[in-house]
């Protein structure tokens, strides 16, 4: 009994199971130009297809394709074995270096005449002794600069005068630079004289001259 109550349950579920298709027998036709020539012939029985066979011609594409790869070796080929080109215009370029071009232009004893000439014209400069440095003004400036400790408008020295600002102002216009009314101002007496009157408020610089990079200077060589 349960034996045959298997045995039909089995029939039941073969006979529900859906059929695999046989991918090896094909979808109705041997090739796809003959399912394109079957396709074609339906669609103009119905006034839909065009007439004109659409299938691919691999023939000649497989020769267009050939074709281009062969142009593209060639191109490759010819590219990578011609020589480059050759410089005409190298103008300032010197070929002293290239024995033929050297040879088509003067003999060897004639380059050897050149370079005789070229050592007859060289001249060697003999060393001299470094000139002693002048006792100038921008020496004096200097160590001016280095023997004073006070910052400008520190007042050192007395310049009670009327007037002194505006008369400052007139004299410093006179100079393109501190630095040469400082050095004037010190070959007239200063810092203890002020002759003409270049450094007002008594500090010992002249139209506003500034000590510090002459004192920033020497530390940084310390």
């Amino acid at each position: 009994m349960r034996l045959t109550v298997a045995m039909i349950s089995l029939a039941a579920l073969a006979a529900c199971e859906t059929p695999v298709p046989d991918s090896g027998a094909g979808v109705g036709f041997g090739s796809y130009a003959e399912y394109q020539a079957q396709r074609e012939a339906e669609l103009i029985s119905i006034g839909e297809g065009s007439g004109v066979a659409t299938g691919l011609d691999t023939q000649t594409i497989t020769q267009e394709a050939a074709a281009a790869i062969d142009a593209a070796e060639s191109s490759s080929v010819t590219s990578s074995t011609s020589k480059p080109a050759v410089v005409t215009n190298a103008a300032g370029i010197s070929a002293e270096n290239d024995f033929s071009a050297v040879a088509s232009e003067r003999s060897i004893e004639e380059d050897a005449a050149l370079v005789e000439a070229n050592k007859q014209a060289y001249v060697t400069i003999q060393p001299t002794a470094v000139p002693e440095r002048p006792a100038g003004d921008a020496g004096t400036i200097v160590e001016f600069a280095l023997s004073t400790t006070n910052n400008v408008g520190e007042a050192l020295y007395s310049r009670l005068i009327p007037g002194a600002a505006a008369r400052a102002a007139r004299n410093c216009a006179k100079y393109p630079s501190a630095d040469l009314a400082q050095e004037d101002f010190l070959k007239n007496g200063g810092p203890e004289r002020n002759a003409k009157g270049l450094d007002p408020d008594g500090d010992g610089f002249a139209c506003s001259w500034d000590p510090a990079p002459f004192r920033l200077a020497a530390q940084a060589r310390r």
